[in-house]
């Protein structure tokens, strides 16, 4: 069944039900392979997020108290549903998102990733122990679930996403209302018939979609206990102020201006392929997508950009439907019309075109928001193009005459997501992972987003508060920690009061 089929307008997910909206307000949910509008979805008001907030606070004490063998019982279920209805989730992400078909399978692989890792939590969730700390007295820690906590999702990953930031959370015994974009809704309501379908307890998975008032609420109200979010710079740090303003435990990631710094040895060939596919891959609608090269060298320079230019002017655009497809629209008509604003403003400021895409051919015969893939070199740090981040199909070539230059420029850009480099020397690689000021850094590959099992987090600008996505800290941070110092007396032992502060220490200090 395709999106089209469906009822046209949505619902949200609360209680373990889909649910009507009530606040009269609704956005348009586009194709962006056609430019049609595929549905509407509602915009929950402050009054509809209080009550789903309530019911989500209801459910969990019952959770919390469910061994952590059986709430891992309903993630293996709840995996093996997203492996048995992947053709299905591919098709609604291809649908709302414009992805191709292999990038959407490519998402889902790695959002079971996440999966996997909150499989894994009764392992994390382990305290430590230690026996007769001093007076017979045995100290141990045990691990908590916070209680209700939100996750806000951006467009770009509508599965790979909302999994990241919500299954260690479900796995550790919280309840979890997720908010996606309002751009991809179909893709975490059918999340939630998967996680309804597995067993999880009603209450225990909410999904209110919404707009800023529904964003607002979660930062606000007080039974929110602690928010994960995912999206652009600004409106990370504007979750993260809010958010902490209001007492609650933050990790907000935001966008990346992640350069690839290639050096005169490395193999040109295999660095182009490489760039082309972190570049560009999902229409360059990626937070780790690579933004531009810096190269070292003139003569590296002038080579690469050759490659490059034959290799980009064969990437094929189109629909996800058709066959060998490089990538597909981008989001919106606004997006776009932003992208091409970048483009424009670059050669105004003396950048060079070195391949077009703002008019592809596509757009003669379809309404999709299609861009082809644009490649400027001539660029320098003051450029606009260079300082913010470009959510959309055009990347930049920067030229620099020493790999020292490379790492200057980028340490002292705002934003630290990811950065990869590409060499033959391992001296040179050596001085890169120890001087770059960057959060998630590679050496020979192009996009150097960890493993579920490894924490992913930028620096400076692109992630605000201590959490990271994926890992280990997943479990810390959607969980909190008591100590406990316990001793058993004798009945007939002979106590009196001490007036002294704690101590296991018999020596007296003079």
């Amino acid at each position: 069944m395709t999106i089209q089929q469906q009822t046209k307008t949505l619902s949200h997910f609360i209680n373990g039900n889909k649910t009507k909206g009530t606040s009269g307000s609704y956005s348009d949910v586009y194709n962006p392979s056609t430019g049609e509008v595929i549905a509407q979805v509602p915009l929950a008001s402050r009054e509809e997020v209080k009550q789903a907030i309530q019911i989500a606070k209801t459910a969990f004490p019952a959770w919390k108290k469910t061994s952590i063998g059986k709430r891992v019982e309903v993630l293996h279920r709840f995996r093996q549903l997203l492996i048995d209805r992947q053709d299905k989730l591919i098709q609604v992400i291809c649908e709302e998102s414009g992805k191709t078909k292999e990038d959407a399978k490519g998402e889902i692989i790695r959002g079971i990733e996440s999966v996997d890792m909150a499989i894994s939590a009764p392992q994390l969730l382990k305290g430590e122990y230690s026996v007769n700390v001093g007076g017979d007295i045995n100290a141990f820690s045990a691990k908590a679930p916070l209680g209700v906590v939100a996750t806000i999702a951006p467009f770009n990953f509508p599965v790979m996403v909302p999994l990241a930031i919500t299954s260690m959370a479900v796995a550790v015994g919280n309840a979890v209302i997720l908010k996606p974009s309002e751009r991809v809704p179909h893709s975490a309501l059918l999340l939630s018939e998967l996680w309804k379908e597995a067993g999880l307890p009603d209450g225990i998975w909410t999904v209110v979609n919404g707009d800023k008032e529904a964003v607002n609420e979660l930062l606000e109200n007080k039974d929110i206990q602690a928010i994960s979010f995912v999206g652009s710079t600004p409106v990370a740090e504007y979750i993260y102020h809010t958010g902490t303003k209001h007492n609650k435990r933050v990790a907000a990631f935001g966008g990346g201006k992640n350069f690839m710094i290639v050096m005169p040895d490395a193999n040109l060939e295999q660095t182009a392929n490489a760039f082309l596919g972190a570049a560009y891959g999902a229409a360059s609608q990626r937070c780790m997508a690579i933004s531009g090269a810096i190269v070292v060298g003139q003569d590296t320079e002038t080579r690469l950009t050759e490659i490059l230019k034959q290799k980009v002017l064969n990437l094929k655009i189109g629909s996800f439907q058709e066959a060998n497809i490089d990538f597909g629209p981008v989001i919106t008509q606004q997006a776009k019309d932003t992208i091409i604003q970048y483009i424009d403003g670059a050669v105004a400021e003396g950048a060079n075109l070195v391949t077009d895409g703002r008019n592809p051919s596509i757009c003669e015969t379809s309404k999709g928001f299609y861009l082809g893939p644009t490649l400027l070199n001539q660029v320098t740090p003051d450029m606009k193009i260079f300082k913010e981040e470009v959510f959309g199909p055009a990347r930049i070539i920067v030229g620099v005459e020493t790999l020292q230059e490379a790492i200057d420029l980028i340490n002292h850009h705002e934003l630290g997501n990811g950065v990869t480099m590409f060499t033959s020397s391992g001296r040179a690689a050596r001085k890169f992972q120890e001087e770059i000021e960057v959060g998630m850094v590679g050496i020979n590959v192009p996009i150097p987003i960890p493993v579920g099992y490894h924490n992913f987090g930028g620096w400076k600008r692109s992630k605000f508060g201590e959490g990271h996505m994926f890992g280990p800290d997943q479990a810390r941070f959607f969980t909190k920690a008591k100590t406990i110092s316990e001793r058993w007396p004798d009945e007939e032992e002979d106590t009196t009061s001490s007036f002294a502060f704690p101590s296991n220490s018999d020596t007296n200090i003079q």
